[in-house]
C-alpha cells in the first residue's frame, strides 16, 4: 500500500491553522501505548481499511490533536476529559458539507465509546462556527434525491450524542449552523456571534431542526420574524431570548466552554447521561409524562454504585470519587 494512504501518526499539537499539508510519509508512528483509550484506537484500525478512498489524516497521540480533513479533535482540560471538535473548513466559513458531517458523526462515534471523555465541545473559528450549509454541494438536487435519500437525515447524529455537548460559537453561526449549534446541550457565544436562519433568502426553509428547535428555544415570534426575514441576532439579543446561556469575550470563549466541561465531567457520566435524557424529554412529553421519566430515571440512581458514592462522600463531608457505574 502505497505510504500517502496511511494514516500516519505523531505526537504533537497542531499549530491551530488546520493546515495538513506536511508530509505524512515523514512521520514517526506511535505505539498503541500512547492512544487515550481502547475506544479511540478502535477507531483508527476501522477508518484505516477505509483511508485508501478518503484524503490521508493524522491521528495523534493523548493531549495532542486527530486530524480529519475538515475537523481538529483534541482532548483539553486539566485531565484531558473534556474533548474538543473543531469544524476546520476555513476557506468557505466552515460550510457544512457531507463529508464533514460523517467526519463529525464518525468523531462522535469514537467519543462516546472513550470512558476518558465526559464532555464535548464543539466550536470553529473565530470568524464562523459554521456559516451555513455548503450551497455549492446542494444546489443542483432534485426533489427525488432529496426525499428518496432522505436528505439532511445523518446530520442529527449531534443531538443523540448521550454525553453533554457545548457549543463554544464565535461568529457567525446561520442556517444549518445554527441548527448544529441548537442541536448541543448548552450554548456559550463570543461577543460577536451572530444566530441566523437565512434559508428563505435562498428560496428554501431550515431543514435539519431549525424551525423547531428555534421555536422552542426563543418562542414563537422571535422564531417566526428570524426564519421569515433571513434576518440575524446578535450574541447579546441571542442571550435574551434564551438561545444561548452565556456571552463571553472572543479570547475566552473556548477556555470558558472547556471549563464548563471539566465541571460536568467531574460527575457520574452514568448519572449526567441520565439527567440529559430527562431534560430533552421536556421537549417531547406532556408535563405530566415527563415527570414520571424524570422519577423513573431518579429511582435508576439509586441502583448505581456512582449515588451511593455521592450521598456517602456528602455526609462525610469528602470529595466524590464516581467510577460511572
Amino acid at each position: 500500500m502505497p505510504c500517502e494512504t496511511l494514516p500516519a501518526y505523531r505526537e504533537g499539537r497542531h499549530s491551530g491553522t488546520g493546515s495538513t499539508s506536511e508530509d505524512v510519509c515523514g512521520l514517526e508512528p506511535l505505539r498503541p501505548a500512547a492512544f487515550a483509550s481502547m475506544a479511540t484506537a478502535l477507531l483508527l484500525r476501522r477508518l484505516s481499511l477505509a483511508v485508501a478512498a478518503r484524503p490521508p489524516r493524522r491521528y495523534l497521540g493523548a493531549g495532542a490533536t486527530a486530524h480529519f480533513q475538515h475537523l481538529l479533535v483534541e482532548k483539553k482540560g486539566a485531565e484531558q476529559r473534556v474533548a474538543v471538535i473543531h469544524l476546520n473548513r476555513p476557506k468557505s466559513l466552515n460550510a457544512l458539507c457531507d463529508g464533514l458531517m460523517t467526519e463529525l458523526s464518525e468523531a462522535l462515534d469514537a467519543l462516546e465509546q472513550d470512558p476518558g471523555v465526559g464532555a464535548i465541545v464543539l466550536t470553529g473559528s473565530e470568524k464562523a462556527f459554521a456559516a451555513g450549509a455548503d450551497i455549492k454541494e446542494m444546489q443542483h438536487r432534485t426533489f427525488q434525491e432529496c426525499y428518496g435519500g432522505n436528505f439532511l437525515t445523518h446530520w442529527n447524529r449531534l443531538a443523540s450524542v448521550r454525553k453533554p455537548v457545548i457549543a463554544a460559537v464565535n461568529g457567525y453561526a446561520l442556517g444549518g449552523g445554527c441548527e448544529l449549534a441548537m442541536m448541543c446541550d448548552i450554548i456559550y457565544a463570543g461577543e460577536k456571534a451572530q444566530f441566523g436562519q437565512p434559508e428563505i433568502l435562498l428560496g428554501t426553509i431550515p431543514g435539519a431542526g431549525g424551525t423547531q428547535r428555534l421555536t422552542r428555544a426563543v418562542g414563537k415570534s422571535l422564531a417566526m420574524e428570524m426564519v421569515l426575514t433571513g434576518e440575524r441576532i446578535s450574541a447579546q439579543e441571542a442571550k435574551l431570548a434564551g438561545l444561548v446561556s452565556k456571552v463571553c469575550p472572543v479570547e475566552k470563549l473556548l477556555d470558558e466552554a472547556i471549563g464548563c466541561g471539566e465541571k460536568i465531567a467531574r460527575h457520574s457520566k452514568l448519572v449526567a447521561a441520565m439527567a440529559k435524557e430527562a431534560v430533552n424529554a421536556a421537549f417531547e412529553l406532556t408535563l405530566a409524562e415527563g415527570n414520571r421519566l424524570e422519577k423513573r430515571l431518579f429511582h435508576a440512581t439509586f441502583a448505581t454504585e456512582d449515588r451511593k458514592e455521592g450521598m456517602n462522600a456528602f455526609v462525610e463531608k469528602r470529595e466524590a470519587k464516581f467510577k460511572d457505574h
